[in-house]
């Protein structure tokens, strides 16, 4: 069966880290390379949906520093997580005014885990903001999120680099993976520890991922920055654009033996 799609883009999770997602983005552009399909957890979904909307790089980088991400981590008395992601819900209902996948521009869809069945789910269809919200919801860290009678969390618990859900879709794959798994000097504090499990847990996931994809962009510093480094946004996208700018030869070169 032929595939649909020129160009497929999967965006990994890595909180803070995946604002290099908009950096790659920003280079494509400038060279005119444009997505036709993506897929994305947790941070990748949230950058992902914006594109998929029609916000450019530029404007994407500027949402995610004007609105302050660190304001998404509003105590709580902990139950089943610390924070809570109504601030996220509500930058999607002002910026995307219709709550639905078939609203966007270009096709997207995110990874979720069902806690329930032990299942990732991939989403596609259908309501938008819960299952961005819930592709975003970082174990213990945030409120899993209840829809439909089920329990989800955080897709990179299962599926961090959801290369698979466009495989078949797309002529093309790049994947883009911003989840640091490399030595950690220090981790103390309940929430470091946290971030640190779930870094490791979702670590051997993204191996099969990667072999799927035709090419795969690693920002090679992108470990000097935290899940919640959201401070460091315009030094982030730097190491994003400036790692995907290094690619730019390899990738011209597998267009030309994909669409020659």
């Amino acid at each position: 069966m032929d595939k649909p799609y020129k160009i497929g883009l999967s965006l990994s999770g890595g909180g803070a880290r995946g604002i290099a997602h908009i950096g790659a983005l920003a280079a494509f552009e400038e060279h005119g390379i444009r997505p036709a399909i993506i897929s994305g957890t947790s941070m990748g979904a949230l950058v992902g949906v914006f594109y998929a909307a029609g916000y450019p790089p530029a404007q994407i980088l500027q949402l995610v520093k004007e609105t302050s991400m660190l304001k998404v981590f509003k105590w709580q008395i902990p139950s089943s997580g610390l924070f809570h992601l109504d601030i996220i819900r509500k930058i999607l209902a002002e910026k995307i005014k219709v709550d639905d996948f078939s609203s966007l521009k270009i096709p997207f869809c995110c990874a979720v885990s069902n806690l329930n069945s032990g299942q990732v789910e991939i989403k596609s269809e259908g309501p938008l903001f819960d299952w961005v919200v819930a592709s975003a919801s970082i174990p213990v860290i945030f409120e899993p999120q209840q829809i439909g009678g089920q329990t989800y969390v955080d897709g990179g618990l299962f599926d961090n680099l959801p290369a698979a859900a466009i495989r078949d879709k797309a002529k093309m794959l790049i994947g883009i993976h911003v989840n640091h798994n490399g030595y950690q000097e220090q981790v103390k504090g309940f929430k470091e520890v946290a971030e640190r499990t779930f870094q490791l847990s979702v670590a051997q996931n993204v191996k099969e991922s990667i072999s799927l994809c035709d090419m795969v962009i690693t920002p090679p510093n992108i470990g000097q920055f935290h899940t919640f480094d959201f401070r460091s946004a315009d030094q982030i996208f730097q190491v994003g654009y400036d790692e995907t700018e290094r690619k730019l030869i390899k990738l011209f070169d597998l267009l030309g033996d994909k669409f020659k």
